[in-house]
C-alpha cells in the first residue's frame, strides 16, 4: 500500500485516516482518483463519504453522481454483523479494514468488480458468526466470499494456525485467498484452459475427493517443490488460490516499499547478491522477474529485521521455482486481459 498526501497540508497520509494527523483536516479516500480528498457533501459536486462511515468502518467516498450511499467496497457486503453485539461490531472493522485494502488492490489490477446484488455473476460478502450455523466456514462459492467473524480474534485465529500446521494466517491472507477462487471464474474460459492445466493441473479432478484425501493423508513429501504451501497440494483450484494469494502478497509489499523510496545501498559484496538497487512499482513493472527479485530483497530484509526483535517473519516461504513459474503466469495473465 503506497503512502498518501494530505489534500491541505500535503503531509504524509495513511490509507486507513480519516484526519490528517498534522493538520486535523477530515478527509477520506475517493477510489476513482486514488487519492485523499477533502469530503465535499454538496449534492451537485464533488464526493460525499460512504454511508458506513458514520459506524467508523469506512473512510472511502461515493461519488455524488452515483445513486448509492456505500462505496464501491462496501457496496459488495451482504450479511454483516448486528452493531447491536459490540463483540461482532468489534470483528466487523477488522474485516472491512482487510477487505478494503484487497478492494484497493484489486482497482490497481483494473479487475473488475461488480456487486453481486446488482449482478448475478457479481461479488457479495458474507461475514458470519458460527452462531448462525453449524456449517458456516470461511470460503468461496458462485462469488459469495464468506468470512467467519471469529478470524478477526487474533487469538482463535493463531491457534487455528498452529492446529493446521500453517505458517501463515491473516485476515488479509483469507480475502485474498477466497477472491482467487472468484477471479478463477472471471479469468478461464476454452481460450486459455489448457494452459492453466499445464501448470496448475486439472481442475475437473473431484474437488471433494482431493480435499478429503489431502486432509487424511497429508500433502506429499515433497510439496516444497512445486507448491507455495501444502494445502496449495490438495487440488488445482487450491493452487491457483494459494498462489494468487502469493501474488497480491508480493505487489502490495513492494508498492509499500516503492512508496517509502526503500533503496539498498550494502557494503558487502555478498550481501549485493541478495539485494537490488531500489523497490520498483509492481503495478508499472512488466516483467515479473524483476518484481520478484525486489520482493526476494525486500522480504529478505524485512525477516531479518523481525528476527532482531524476536518476532516471527512477515514473510516465511520459500519459493521454488515452480511456483515463481505460476507467479508469471499470473502476472502475466492479468497484463494481457481482455476483461
Amino acid at each position: 500500500m503506497k503512502i498518501f498526501e494530505c489534500p491541505n497540508c500535503k503531509s504524509p497520509v495513511f490509507f486507513e485516516n480519516t484526519i490528517c494527523q498534522y493538520c486535523n483536516t477530515a478527509i477520506g479516500y475517493n477510489p476513482f482518483l486514488d487519492t485523499f480528498e477533502i469530503p465535499n457533501n454538496n449534492q451537485d459536486q464533488g464526493s460525499k463519504f460512504c454511508s458506513n462511515y458514520e459506524w467508523g468502518v469506512c473512510n472511502w467516498f461515493v461519488d455524488n453522481n452515483q445513486n448509492s450511499d456505500l462505496c464501491v467496497a462496501c457496496s459488495l457486503n451482504r450479511v454483516v454483523p448486528d452493531r447491536s453485539n459490540e463483540d461482532h461490531f468489534e470483528k466487523w472493522i477488522k474485516l472491512e479494514t482487510a477487505k478494503h485494502r484487497l478492494i484497493y488492490q484489486l482497482l490497481k489490477l483494473k479487475l473488475p468488480i461488480k456487486s453481486k446484488m446488482t449482478h448475478p455473476d457479481g461479488i457479495a460478502f458474507d461475514f458470519l458468526s458460527e452462531n448462525n450455523s453449524e456449517d458456516v466456514r470461511t470460503g468461496h462459492a458462485d462469488g459469495v466470499v464468506t468470512i467467519i467473524l471469529s478470524e478477526a480474534d487474533s487469538v482463535h485465529r493463531e491457534q487455528l494456525r498452529k492446529q493446521m500446521n500453517e505458517v501463515y494466517r491473516t485476515l488479509l491472507g483469507h480475502f485474498r485467498h477466497e477472491i482467487g477462487h472468484y477471479y478463477w471464474e472471471v479469468l478461464f474460459d476454452d481460450s486459455n484452459i489448457e494452459s492453466y492445466r499445464e501448470l496448475f493441473g486439472d481442475e475437473r479432478l473431484d474437488y471433494g475427493d482431493a480435499l478429503e484425501i489431502h486432509y487424511k493423508n497429508g500433502a506429499p513429501n515433497n510439496w516444497n517443490q512445486n507448491y507455495i504451501s501444502a494445502y496449495a497440494s490438495s487440488h488445482a483450484w487450491e493452487d491457483w488460490a494459494e498462489t494468487w494469494a502469493h501474488y497480491l502478497h508480493l505487489m502490495d509489499t513492494l508498492e509499500t516499499a516503492n512508496s517509502f523510496g526503500v533503496s539498498f545501498y550494502p557494503e558487502k559484496e555478498y550481501v549485493k547478491q541478495l539485494l537490488i538497487d531500489r523497490c520498483p512499482n509492481p503495478y508499472l513493472t512488466e516483467n515479473f522477474k524483476d518484481i520478484f527479485d525486489a520482493s526476494v530483497a525486500l522480504t529478505c530484509t524485512a525477516n531479518s529485521l523481525n528476527r532482531s526483535m524476536g518476532l516471527p517473519d512477515i514473510y516465511p516461504f520459500v519459493v521454488p521455482i515452480k511456483v515463481i513459474q505460476k507467479l508469471t503466469f499470473i502476472h502475466d495473465l492479468l497484463h494481457n486481459k481482455n476483461l
